[in-house]
């Protein structure tokens, strides 16, 4: 098996942020027209660039999905602007909050790992996660206007299944309560992580284990460990989380 070329993937990632965050991570022409041709150059470079690491085929698969991961980075901005008051404008989530740099690398993975191609979304998240704290599988399912404030220390397991407009806040766990084996002795890779449905916060340093389910429009304080499911519109806090 080809092993990935490390350098060649960071240009991947850098060329996804220049197409759906045009002007921000490089310059960008103005005029409307200028725009469209330097875009296009660019997605021409990632073509390129993705043929090498993975199959002709796949690299079509991925680009056809762009404008749809493009549109959920979009919503993803949108969520951090309307979760945190200390924001002044949308420049600031893109150059400045860790959870769209670690998104960024999340939802590119996370399409890349749908297409079954191996290792290469593992290594994309552990780059967002070296940068930013963030650890997220490719594996798992988030959904839309997703949210971390802060952002360090927050893990997000394989198997977890989050909703659209979920917030997490620093330190969070969203990961395994136990391993299951089988006749062999061998850990079974059954899901094993949260569900967390709409509307759903959730805040710091707060472990939720197990293949358990949040019920939407939840809240679960912080410094909680939790290993039983949710009620919808529940309130959780640290005297009323165990059982």
């Amino acid at each position: 098996m080809k092993l990935p070329d490390i350098s060649a993937l960071q240009q991947i990632i850098s060329l996804v942020k220049h197409i759906i965050f045009p002007g921000y991570f490089e310059s960008c022409p103005t005029d409307e027209t200028l725009r469209r041709c330097y875009i296009e150059a660019q997605q021409q470079q990632l073509r390129l660039l993705l043929c090498q690491q993975i199959s002709a085929e796949q690299t079509e698969t991925f680009l056809q999905a762009l404008p749809e991961i493009d549109q959920m980075l979009q919503t993803d901005v949108e969520a951090m602007i309307a979760n945190d008051p200390a924001v002044d404008n949308r420049d600031e989530v893109i150059y400045c909050y860790p959870v769209i740099q670690a998104m960024i690398h999340y939802r590119v993975a996370h399409c890349l790992h749908q297409m079954g191609v191996r290792i290469i979304p593992r290594i994309l998240t552990e780059m967002a996660h070296s940068t930013t704290g963030i650890d997220i599988h490719p594996g798992a399912q988030i959904g839309k206007y997703f949210s971390i404030d802060h952002g360090t220390g927050v893990v997000i397991g394989e198997t977890c299944i989050i909703g659209e407009h979920v917030t997490l806040y620093q330190g969070v766990t969203l990961g395994a309560k136990n391993f299951i084996a089988d006749q062999n002795g061998q850990i079974m890779n059954i899901p094993r992580h949260p569900i967390i449905e709409d509307n759903v916060t959730i805040y710091s340093n707060t472990s939720v284990l197990g293949r358990i389910t949040i019920g939407h429009h939840s809240v679960i304080g912080g410094n909680v460990w939790l290993t039983h499911d949710v009620a919808p519109h529940s309130q959780i806090l640290q005297a009323g989380a165990s059982k």
